[in-house]
């Protein structure tokens, strides 16, 4: 198996650069088994980073989690995120000892911000400082922030002396918004990017005659090259979710795919980049 390619955090921390999502897991007890399997396969091909949140199935995804990882502990890299209504200076702090006990473990690695809220930025990164001084958690970052408030992220964290590690956010050839100035900004402050539903929803861009053109000439699904295409950038990481094992499978091959300038430029024609900035796209 090809060793699976990393990317820094803003802390210099290498992870996965293709990790596994979560969203949907946990919301139906029939499907538990076969969702703690995949998570496991995953781990298995490399793919290990997981990303989950209390928000998801209201903390189900994160039981689903905690059982895939159990005995396997060390070999992960835990992402999850807090509720916005919950991020006050101790609500977060309560969120996430409430998020420890679902994963059953004693520190969660990176704790983003799910979605920009109403509470003080500075009130929620005195919570994420105060669990890194406990120990409950190793780092911290957001997600669904735009360029102008990830700008007021930065001005907070070094304020308080600290600094966020990661944006996560829509990221894939049908939704390239973020190309325009938040990669480039991330770049800039060698911060990680990483990409949500970088499949699409839905299987509309799966369907897209660019991506299925490009797939041909691989040998490879329409799948694997809308994962190539987020990790072609040496700032991003992806986090698909899936959960049938050939889909876990090609997945974690696309790792090692690598787009042509052809390739590109197909997909450009298609989807193009943007020329523009464009409001952040969110799901």
């Amino acid at each position: 198996m090809t060793a699976m390619p990393t990317r820094r955090l803003g802390d210099a921390t290498l992870v996965p650069a293709l990790g596994q999502g979560t969203w949907y897991m946990g919301e139906r007890r029939g499907e538990a088994e076969a969702e703690i399997a995949a998570l496991r396969l995953g781990l298995d091909l490399g793919m290990t980073l997981i990303d989950t949140a209390e928000m998801y199935a209201e903390g189900g995804a994160e039981r689903i989690v905690g059982k895939a990882i159990a005995g396997r502990r060390a070999e992960v890299f835990l992402v999850s995120k807090v509720y916005p209504h919950n991020a006050s200076r101790q609500g977060v702090v309560a969120a996430a000892e409430r998020s420890l006990k679902r994963l059953g473990v004693e520190r969660i690695d990176l704790y983003l911000l799910h979605w920009p809220g109403s509470h003080p930025l500075g009130e929620t990164i005195a919570g994420f400082q105060a669990l890194i001084a406990a120990g409950k958690i190793a780092r911290w970052g957001v997600s669904n922030f735009d360029p102008a408030g990830l700008a007021r992220v930065m001005a907070a964290a070094r304020a308080a002396g600290s600094a966020c590690m990661t944006d996560q956010v829509l990221y894939h050839p049908q939704a390239r918004g973020i190309e325009f100035d938040l990669l480039p900004l991330c770049a800039e402050h060698r911060m990680a990017v990483m990409a949500y539903s970088p499949l699409g929803q839905a299987g509309a861009l799966l369907r897209s005659p660019a991506l299925g053109a490009v797939a041909r000439r691989h040998g490879v699904s329409a799948a694997q090259v809308a994962l190539a295409f987020a990790l072609r950038h040496p700032h991003v990481i992806a986090i698909p979710k899936a959960v049938h094992p050939d889909h876990i499978r090609a997945n974690a091959a696309a790792a090692s795919l690598r787009l042509t300038p052809a390739d590109l430029a197909e997909i450009d024609a298609a989807h193009p980049p943007p020329d523009r900035a464009e409001p952040l796209e969110m799901l």
